[in-house]
């Protein structure tokens, strides 16, 4: 079944809600310009009420990794999501107790909008977090300005080609930006996604779920799936 991550949780209301609509994961975000940045402190006192083993995911953007993983440990997270190339490769000062899920995210608008082929950026930008180490990549449609979050998706169809690559070259895809309970089967009958990734696709306003959306979403993956398999 595709993997599902509900991102931009601020609060454990709607963490309970994602978590009862079965989705596999929740996102935390640690960006200050974003309005569903949250603290360590916040995140850590959701996750600690958390009694299923859904994934505990925190997007950074351009974060040190000693800084990372500092929050990861403190917040009590099982994976990363990371909208940069520029990360530190620094050692961390702290580890978590467990290795933690790697998701690096690719800006979809290089690869379209600037006519870069995917096997060149993987070429160029590869490192460790963008690697073997990664456990899935993310095609996103943010922007410079807004990193994620932006509630628009891309062109699926142009995006055929880099996601069988991304495929071809053994790694896992999740799509993100601009899905919604409307769309979100589209998006998977074109990118045949390992996953899928929403956070203002099913907001009442920004940093606050609407549960019947979030319902929603997860159902329509759900049925997507079924319809798939036949």
């Amino acid at each position: 079944m595709t993997w599902v991550k509900i991102c931009g949780i601020t609060n454990l209301e709607d963490a309970l809600v994602a978590v009862e609509a079965g989705a596999d994961a929740v996102g935390f975000v640690f960006y200050e310009k974003s309005p569903r940045n949250v603290s360590s402190n916040i995140a850590r006192d959701i996750i600690s009420s958390l009694k299923s083993k859904v994934e505990r995911v925190g997007v950074f953007v351009d974060e040190e990794t000693v800084r990372l993983n500092e929050i990861a440990v403190h917040a009590g997270l099982s994976g990363v999501q990371t909208y940069s190339e520029k990360c530190s490769e620094s050692k961390a000062a702290s580890t978590p107790a467990q290795p933690l899920s790697r998701y690096p995210v690719l800006p979809i608008r290089r690869l379209l909008n600037e006519d870069l082929s995917f096997e060149s950026f993987a070429v160029s930008e590869r490192d460790e977090e963008t690697s073997e180490h990664a456990t899935a990549l993310f095609l996103d449609s943010g922007t410079a300005e807004q990193p994620g979050g932006t509630g628009k998706p891309f062109d699926w169809q142009a995006a055929i080609h880099i996601a069988n690559c991304i495929r071809d070259a053994g790694w896992k895809l999740v799509v993100a930006g601009g899905l919604t309970p409307d769309n979100v089967s589209q998006a998977m009958g074109i990118l045949h996604p390992w996953g899928v990734d929403v956070s203002s696709g099913v907001e009442a306003k920004p940093g606050k779920k609407d549960p019947d959306k979030v319902r929603a979403f997860i159902k329509a993956v759900r049925e997507a799936d079924k319809a798939n398999s036949n």
